[in-house]
């Protein structure tokens, strides 16, 4: 066989190979959604008939709300707190050389290792342990402690390519931290910040081990689901899973033109 015809069989199996891919991952999501408008208590494919009544309940619902804000509170708040303490870390993590830093980076990565339901115990025995009675609150904590070390090692990935001589460079011409900070150091490492963010909060919005042990007697859309899977099934699961999909797609598709709208800047800037 010649290079050409090679190099053309090549590519005709990548393409497959990710049209496969692509089937594999999304099929199960188009069925959620199909099931979420389908007039049947009980999946069955081809749809025999469409409805919207499971989304007009959902909206309507009270403990639906309930459980979109518990989940989007928690998430959010993961995020930002993950963001900053991950900022600070990535940078003791791969900007400075200090004593003690390899020692640092494996113990701050462990968490990670940690299968999340032994975790999630963990943190319930813990907190029963000094009184702590488990809330949503208490389950911000507990998807940081998962959710933080992930941040830092996204960050640290952009962190290790930023060359420090850009900082030095702006304090020799006058600038003051902040303005070294903002104007320099932020603009740099945006794009690990972003991906950072993406993740925390895609990892805390649909994280179930971790909420079903720390969150108590409040309640998140992954434990609801769970629990309505186990008994009582009703068409609520697939329209609150498909509200839970458009959710992540949304945040995803706001961060998307967020990091477009940075780009724009920091290409204005470079044209100056």
């Amino acid at each position: 066989m010649n290079r050409p015809s090679w190099k053309k069989l090549t590519e005709r199996f990548i393409i497959l190979w990710t049209g496969a891919v692509i089937v594999f991952l999304y099929v199960p999501m188009v069925a959620v959604v199909l099931a979420s408008f389908s007039k049947q208590r009980y999946f069955k494919f081809p749809v025999p008939a469409f409805t919207d009544k499971w989304y007009q309940k959902a909206f309507s619902s009270l403990s639906v709300r309930e459980l979109l804000w518990t989940s989007l509170s928690i998430a959010a708040l993961v995020t930002i707190i993950s963001v900053v303490l991950a900022f600070l870390g990535a940078l003791a993590f791969a900007r400075y050389d200090w004593k003690g830093r390899k020692l640092y980076q494996r113990l701050i990565l462990l968490p990670i290792f940690f299968p999340q339901a032994v975790l999630g115990l963990a943190m319930l025995l813990w907190f029963s342990a000094i009184g702590v009675t488990t809330s949503w609150h208490t389950a911000v904590f507990a998807h940081l402690v998962w959710i933080t070390p992930i941040v830092i090692l996204i960050m640290s990935i952009q962190v290790y390519s930023f060359d420090p001589a850009l900082e030095e460079a702006a304090y020799d011409l006058g600038a003051t931290r902040w303005q070294v900070l903002t104007q320099i150091t932020l603009p740099i490492l945006s794009p690990g910040i972003i991906s950072g963010a993406i993740f925390a909060f895609l990892l805390s919005w649909g994280n179930f081990p971790l909420s079903l042990f720390t969150t108590g007697a409040d309640q998140t859309i992954p434990e609801w689901l769970y629990a309505k899977m186990v008994s009582g099934y009703t068409p609520m699961v697939p329209t609150l899973g498909s509200l839970t999909l458009s959710a992540a797609a949304m945040f995803l598709l706001v961060a998307y033109i967020i990091w477009l709208a940075i780009s724009a800047r920091r290409r204005r800037l470079d044209s100056l």
